[in-house]
């Protein structure tokens, strides 16, 4: 058994089948989930485990080369908005609804349970060398 780390089997696993340039969405409880990429939904309940935990976790593991995310939650979600401007000073912004049709490329999506709006972060893995 771990002791340390990412504990959810199905979250690890998912992660170690990660490469050089897939995509990753972080999102919150009300995104659209695209048929298509493997989903592991860590929902709870409303605002468990929150964007932010589930986020920090995850740059605990993965090497990141670049996030995308809605412009919109600058206005909408300015929590969200200074937590993903601290993470990645090179933060791209498209519109929700370019997130949306890109998020079908992803790899992987990790759903949340945050009930707040625009906590969505498209992430690009990087290489440890």
């Amino acid at each position: 058994m771990k002791k340390a780390g990412i504990l959810n089997r199905h979250l690890a696993g998912a992660l170690a089948e990660l490469g050089h340039g897939d995509g990753v969405l972080v999102c919150d409880a009300g995104m659209p989930i695209p048929a298509g990429p493997r989903v592991v939904d860590l929902a709870f309940r409303a605002g468990v485990p929150s964007f932010s935990e589930v986020l920090d976790g995850l740059l605990a593991e993965l090497v990141v080369e670049g996030a995308t995310a809605a412009r919109e939650v600058g206005q909408a979600n300015p929590a969200a908005s200074t937590l993903l401007t601290g993470h990645f000073p090179t933060l791209t912004l498209v519109s929700h609804e370019e997130l949306k049709t890109l998020s079908a490329d992803a790899r992987l999506i990790v759903r949340t349970g945050e009930a707040r709006p625009y906590a969505n972060v498209l992430l690009r893995c990087g290489v440890f060398f």
